[in-house]
């Protein structure tokens, strides 16, 4: 069973699908997200945040915002945001998109 996600940065929808798993950065930690997740409101660290869809795997680099869970529905909005090719690359880009807001 899978969970819709949407990826939201002010200039576009960065991703959005149906994921069986994700995880991501928040303040006080990272938290993995499966199917049937209670409701959760959670302000975004910079970091990475990874999407697992079938075999499918998204990788993304944000710096800042907010994660809402609700019903089977995953939202994150975030300052900015870019996918990128691995968790590596995702770090460098959330560091980089950090220095360019400072």
């Amino acid at each position: 069973m899978s969970f819709r996600v949407d990826i939201v940065a002010p200039e576009a929808v960065v991703w959005s699908g149906d994921a069986d798993f994700l995880v991501a950065k928040t303040v006080e930690g990272e938290i993995g997200v499966l199917t049937d997740h209670e409701p959760l409101m959670a302000a975004l660290a910079t970091g990475v945040v990874v999407v697992v869809a079938g075999e499918e795997k998204v990788t993304v680099g944000m710096h800042g915002g907010f994660l809402q869970i609700v019903d089977n529905h995953v939202t994150l909005l975030t300052d900015r945001a870019e996918l990128t090719d691995d968790r590596g690359r995702a770090l460098e880009v959330a560091e980089r998109l950090r220095a360019e807001e400072g």
